[in-house]
């Protein structure tokens, strides 16, 4: 019996031996566990799963004794995956084994060999290295925007994955077909300096770690030698998202040797712009023409309407990875119809989710179940605005570890010190408190303030008590499983139980609804999905000029659509502001799919056709050349001659007041702080560059910019305004202000280096 846990590995008595191990997989699945010799390709489509597969391949090999679990080396491209492959095996009862991201691997590598080949410790890692850059970039004399600065760390970390030095990096890049944004040589010059700061300070980058890696195996055989002694048998997931880079240290791991298990699907191919390619696991087989090649399509996760939606969208794809495509057919019973939904503006469109949400809750979804994904991590502060305005809870993808929360922190030590008082005098924390599992730990916690009933509002209050509330949950989960089991089910096991998921990185789930864009969604799954914002210029992104490129963005929008186990929303709002002209077309990639509307024949002019609810579009708009001219500032296609002139919309912000902008997030820091909110719930830095760039001059002219809403307008628009020098001055003295913090230069929501919508967690 198991105990299922949204986004989380089951709790499951271990198998008894290895025929056992088998038990319960389809054929196919089966097919990969029994495959332990040679060369082993699994084409896995979305929610058929592989990580199922391949976690019983292990058990099995190692039950079997075909394998030893230390001498298994399994990788892929997340923390987060990982720690899910870690905890997968730990309840098959397979130990040992290491499963880590390829940085990882490689870097715990360097430092058991480090000071024998080099001397000396490892140098540090340098886990930010956007400030690094920025450095680099005032010594080149260059002043860079915040999203400029954020590009050129980008392309110095696809140089460094293709093996590209900074010499070589403007040949390269054009030869590639980046669209770089600075001048190459411009890029080249900050690259080296880069470099020799790095040098200079004795500190690496994640791209280092791996070049650092391939290095030392290159060039010292006796290296090698003791890590393919170490490992003899490797699986690698996500294939398809492998870069040389990563691949030449694959290699060196592998020497001669076949014992290799890739896993992937060429359709979820959606990190190319920072160097991975699928063609390792498309060419898998020319390579290794003894290879037994697995296919995957029996979906689990999703119903026959998700399904047929995600086999009709890739229907329309071109290219290589087109071809290799695989038809998924789903095992659920039938679910209801995605639901089109047309609105007049994005203010329209996020409340419009929100009240779906809300009707889902009601009808029992539980609010960890649901997700709203979009393209870019700027479009989420008006879904924010409009959960808030619900009173729905809601975390934002990419936030803290759950297990790094100093509240979990805290939470741990207590359980663990009640734990340990539970073997001799009883703990006054659990005093007259049932046997039940459960309420021991709720006993324990409510001396931290936790309650049964949820505080009102949101911020770090709400978030504090969602984080004991999941362990209250976790508890409750774990104790049917052990009790299910015939197993103890005491205080001390549940400890030791948080103790491995920890160290695992395996958490359980926080009740709110997800806010995350559709490349941090890459692994993940709900019972509720809302795709917002398909519109042309965001869904394909502006920037998508290539074929190629056009149809990585048609991938991001199949990872989206597969999240969905039943409800499937789709939507997009004509105009960005209320009032503002509709001149926005949905998706390309929904021509032929959503009611009323006619595949589109590949030119990029089609106009837009009639939407579910909604009345028909203008038709006929001439073909737009192969790179058409775009707003600046919100990527729309410009038809008008003024609008042209100006390379922006006519009611598109222009400069940016860089003063306004310091005193603007000066002052967000001080009200967050007396507030004891993050800073994004006051206002995010996209609405603060909103205000400083069209510095409105009245509440109305506020209340215009995305992400102001009612409730934000009424709290602080006053202030603003002053701030402004608009309306009415401030009460009190401005105070002082600097050049700001670079360090939030990086990520809108400070959760790694490169935005989540643009790369992969490391």
């Amino acid at each position: 019996m198991q105990v299922e846990l949204p986004g989380a590995a089951p709790f499951t008595t271990a198998p008894r031996d290895a025929e056992a191990v088998l038990a319960g997989l389809d054929p196919e699945q089966r097919a990969v566990a029994t495959a332990l010799q040679g060369p082993v390709c699994v084409l896995a489509g979305a929610g058929t799963g592989k990580t199922r597969a391949i976690t019983h391949r292990i058990a099995y090999g190692v039950r079997s004794g075909v394998m030893q679990p230390q001498r298994v080396l399994a990788v892929t491209f997340t923390a987060r995956a990982a720690g899910e492959m870690r905890g997968r095996l730990r309840q098959l009862g397979v130990e040992g084994v290491q499963a880590r991201t390829f940085h990882a691997a490689a870097l715990r590598q360097l430092q058991y060999f480090w000071p024998r080949v080099v001397g000396g410790e490892l140098p540090r890692l340098l886990e930010r290295k956007v400030q690094l850059v920025a450095e680099a970039a005032g010594r080149c004399r260059l002043r860079l925007e915040r999203t400029e600065l954020r590009d050129l760390t980008g392309e110095i970390e696809w140089a460094k994955v293709t093996q590209t030095v900074p010499e070589d990096y403007p040949a390269a890049a054009i030869k590639a077909g980046r669209e770089t944004p600075r001048d190459p040589a411009e890029i080249r010059q900050v690259y080296k300096v880069y470099e020799e700061l790095k040098r200079d300070r004795a500190v690496i980058d994640f791209e280092d770690v791996l070049l650092l890696a391939v290095g030392v195996l290159d060039d010292r055989a006796e290296v090698a030698e003791q890590v393919r002694a170490q490992y003899q048998h490797f699986v690698v997931d996500e294939y398809q998202d492998v870069s040389p880079l990563q691949q030449r240290l694959l290699d060196l791991w592998l020497g001669p040797r076949s014992s290799l298990c890739v896993v992937g699907d060429a359709s979820q191919t959606i990190y190319s712009f920072t160097g991975a390619t699928p063609e390792y696991l498309l060419g898998f087989r020319a390579k290794h023409p003894d290879a037994t090649v697995v296919k995957l399509v029996r979906d689990y996760r999703s119903t026959p309407q998700v399904v047929h939606l995600a086999n009709g969208l890739l229907a329309q794809a071109r290219g290589q990875a087109a071809q290799h495509r695989l038809e998924l057919v789903s095992q659920r019973d039938a679910g209801p119809e995605p639901v089109y939904m047309e609105y007049p503006d994005e203010p329209a469109e996020a409340e419009g989710t929100a009240k779906r949400i809300r009707a889902l809750l009601d009808a029992g979804v539980r609010a960890s179940e649901i997700a709203v994904l979009f393209r870019v991590n700027a479009q989420s502060e008006v879904y924010e605005q409009a959960l808030a305005d619900q009173g729905i809870a809601y975390q934002l993808r990419g936030a803290e570890r759950f297990f790094e929360r100093p509240e979990v922190r805290e939470a741990g030590m207590l359980l663990r010190g009640a734990a340990r008082a539970g073997g001799g005098p009883v703990d006054p924390l659990l005093e007259d408190t049932p046997e039940r599992l459960a309420e021991q730990v709720r006993a324990v916690l409510s001396t931290r303030g936790f309650t049964a009933q949820p505080p009102s509002g949101s911020g770090a209050v709400r978030e504090r008590w969602e984080s004991l509330a999941a362990l209250v949950r976790l508890s409750e989960e774990f104790e049917a499983a052990q009790q299910a089991a015939g197993q103890p089910a005491g205080l001390a096991a549940y400890v030791a139980e948080l103790d491995a998921r920890a160290a695992a990185q395996h958490a359980p789930a926080v009740e709110g609804v997800t806010l995350a864009s559709l490349h941090s969604a890459k692994g993940l799954e709900w019972d509720a999905v809302f795709l917002v914002g398909l519109t042309e210029g965001m869904m394909p992104i502006t920037y998508a000029k290539t074929d190629e490129q056009v149809e990585e963005e048609r991938r991001l929008l199949y990872v989206g659509v597969t999240r969905a186990r039943e409800h499937l929303g789709l939507s997009w709002a004509l105009a960005r502001s209320p009032g503002g002209r509709a001149s926005r077309n949905p998706s390309r990639f929904l021509d032929g799919l959503r009611p009323g509307s006619a595949t589109r024949g590949g030119g990029r002019g089609a106009g837009r056709a009639g939407a579910a609810g909604g009345a028909a579009g203008r038709e006929g708009r001439t073909a737009r050349s192969k790179a058409p001219l775009k707003c600046r500032v919100c990527g729309r296609v410009l038809t008008e001659a003024v609008e042209r002139k100006l390379r922006r919309c006519d009611d598109c912000p222009s400069n940016l007041d860089e003063a306004l902008y310091e005193r603007l997030r000066d002052w967000r820091g001080r009200m967050a702080k007396e507030q004891g909110l993050p800073g994004y719930c006051v206002f995010t830095d996209a609405t603060l560059l909103a205000i400083a760039e069209q510095l409105p001059g009245s509440l109305t002219e506020l209340g215009q910019i995305s992400g102001v809403g009612r409730a934000k307008l009424d709290k602080y628009g006053e202030t603003v305004l002053s701030l402004c020098g608009g309306v009415d001055s401030p009460s009190e003295p401005l105070e002082p202000f600097g050049q700001g913090d670079i360090s939030d230069l990086s990520d809108e929501n400070g959760a790694s280096e490169k935005s989540a919508e643009d790369s992969p967690e490391k």
